[in-house]
C-alpha cells in the first residue's frame, strides 16, 4: 500500500466518522431499512471497485479514521486543554 492510499483510506474513515457522529440516528434507521429490504450490498460497479481496490485489507486503517472522526471534538478539547 502506498502512502497516498493510506492517507486516502484514513481520510475517508475520518469523514465517515464525522458524518456518522452528526447523523447517527438517521444513519442507523437507514441501515436498518436497507437490511430489512435486503439491499445492504448494492451491485454498483464503482462501489465494488473501491471496496476491492482500497478497503479490503485496510479495515483497521479505515476504523482508525472512523473512530478519530467520532471522537474528534473530545480529542480537540484534550489537545487544547
Amino acid at each position: 500500500m502506498t502512502f497516498f492510499t493510506a492517507v486516502v483510506v484514513f481520510v475517508v474513515g475520518l469523514l465517515s466518522g464525522i458524518v456518522v457522529r452528526l447523523i447517527a440516528g438517521l444513519a442507523a434507521a437507514f441501515a436498518l431499512v436497507l437490511v430489512l429490504l435486503g439491499a445492504t450490498t448494492p451491485d454498483i460497479g464503482l462501489v465494488n471497485f473501491v471496496l476491492e481496490q482500497y478497503y479490503q485489507g485496510n479495515e483497521l486503517l479505515f476504523l482508525a479514521g472512523l473512530l478519530f472522526g467520532l471522537d474528534a471534538e473530545n480529542t480537540k478539547d484534550a489537545v487544547e486543554g
